[in-house]
């Protein structure tokens, strides 16, 4: 009795420790990342993958790092405007949006709630995809990025990291592979259009719009010109 006592003890100490392990690699990974840049990115693995058991290859367009400084502030504005406007007010979670959207779901519909600090975390550190473990860990790792991370590096991160298109990241690929620009030279009507397919980049073109694209053009010009960007923001450190 016993000895199955003690082994039953040094298992579940063994379980805490794996435990404590665990918890601990997501803010370990986001320290890191609020100096460096994380050489591993799980989605562009996903995708690699998801490809090949289709049966093809995924082409994924060369990175450029597009530093905050270089990135125009209304290709921002539209970003932010069409995405996440309380980012700058909330601390990763869009409270007001989040119960609406428990409200609307109780008649039947349902609208995505993510937060550009839990697209970024999503983009960055997990991988695509609808399931319980996958949410629960993009809320941790957006406790974590909101804790330790400004509000300019989460979104310095989330534009060279979001996804484009296939085998498209970041806001450097996709100003290059779709109009051979860097995201300092887009036009206006460029800008917005990217902002456009971020909902659904893997179906969405901006150089090839359907009605869908046409009419997310449309309400982002709307909503830029309802909202004032707050460009004192992205002087905060």
């Amino acid at each position: 009795m016993a000895s199955k006592r003690i082994s039953f003890l040094r298992v579940a100490r063994l379980l805490l420790i794996a435990v404590l392990v665990v918890l601990l690699i997501p803010p370990a990974q986001v320290a890191l990342a609020v100096f460096w840049n994380p050489p591993f990115v799980p989605m562009r693995v996903q995708r690699q993958i998801e490809a090949r058991l289709k049966g093809g290859t995924l082409k994924q367009a060369r990175s450029r790092w597009a530093a905050l400084e270089n990135v125009p502030e209304d290709l921002i504005h539209f970003i932010w405007a069409s995405e996440d406007q309380a980012f700058f007010e909330h601390r990763g979670f869009d409270v007001p949006r989040i119960r609406e959207a428990i409200a609307e779901a109780k008649d039947g519909e349902a609208r995505g709630v993510s937060t550009i600090t839990m697209q970024c975390a999503r983009s960055l550190f997990l991988w695509q995809g609808r399931s319980y473990l996958r949410k629960a860990l993009e809320a941790y790792y957006t406790v974590w990025m909101e804790l330790f991370m400004s509000k300019r590096r989460i979104l310095e991160l989330y534009l060279n990291h979001i996804e484009f298109g296939p085998g498209i990241f970041g806001i450097g690929a996709a100003a290059h592979e779709y109009f051979g620009e860097t995201p300092d030279q887009l036009s206006r009507s460029q800008m917005i259009a990217l902002a456009a397919i971020l909902p659904n980049p893997l179906k969405w073109s901006p150089v090839r719009p359907n009605q869908t694209v046409l009419r997310k053009i449309r309400r982002i010009e709307r909503l830029a010109s309802r909202a004032p960007f707050p460009r004192e923001e992205l002087q905060a450190k």
